[in-house]
């Protein structure tokens, strides 16, 4: 078979089959509801469901929801030797779904669609088999990695997890493996890097866009994490 993507619509009447390809399946807009041997629920943007070849899968969705949908004659090693069917997937390749979407449903151009395919093959062998989280910790991961340049109290994040402060900051830890404050340095100095190595912002504009407003703190902070100072990183 040829490796393909395309922009897909179910209904709501629920079907089954099986293929003799991988087929991964990943929302735009709306969910997906998947039942395979090993997991039953749902699949929701910022997420990707994996159906290995010769799986028998049964599946719903509403007609208006959107997906981006990969049959796949193989699959990069750490989805092959995985066990995780629904995983979360990263801010780049979530990005690059939009795109695949634009280009599919605006221009017909095979070598393109290679290359665009080869892309999200790339993209997906960088994917960090992050178990599917909780929709309120995954509500607040997304505002998180949305506004990394923003003050981000605990309150105001629990808040969008609707649960008590001291419920969000030990379920947040039991679905992510660190703590809240842990997890948003993370993302942030992560940031910063790749800003330092694909740009040419001052260290001042990168430490403000990666939420802090004091340049010595951004350092030492930075230093701590990578055991380089942001000049020295550069060098």
């Amino acid at each position: 078979m040829q490796n393909s993507l395309s922009i897909r619509s179910y209904s709501r009447m629920r079907k089954g089959h099986k293929h003799d390809y991988h087929q991964l399946v990943l929302p735009l807009r709306g969910v997906i509801n998947i039942e395979l041997e090993a997991y039953s629920g749902k699949v929701a943007p910022g997420e990707c469901v994996v159906i290995k070849q010769t799986q028998y899968h049964h599946f719903t969705a509403n007609q208006e929801a959107r997906f981006v949908v990969a049959d796949m004659a193989i699959l990069p090693e750490n989805l092959l030797h995985s066990d995780s069917v629904v995983f979360s997937i990263t801010p780049p390749l979530n990005a690059y779904l939009s795109f695949i979407e634009k280009q599919l449903e605006n221009q017909a151009n095979s070598t393109l669609e290679h290359a665009m395919f080869q892309t999200f093959f790339l993209l997906l062998a960088e994917q960090a088999q992050t178990k599917q989280l909780d929709h309120r910790i995954r509500a607040v991961v997304a505002h998180i990695l949305d506004n990394l340049a923003e003050n981000l109290p605990i309150k105001l994040l629990a808040t969008i997890a609707c649960l008590s402060q001291t419920q969000f900051k030990k379920c947040f830890t039991e679905q992510l493996g660190l703590s809240v404050s842990k997890y948003i340095t993370q993302q942030r100095l992560e940031k910063a890097k790749a800003l330092l190595i694909n740009t040419d912002y001052p260290i001042q504009i990168i430490a403000e866009q990666v939420g802090y407003h004091d340049v010595s703190a951004f350092s030492r902070r930075f230093s701590s994490y990578f055991g380089l100072s942001p000049r020295a990183f550069l060098q």
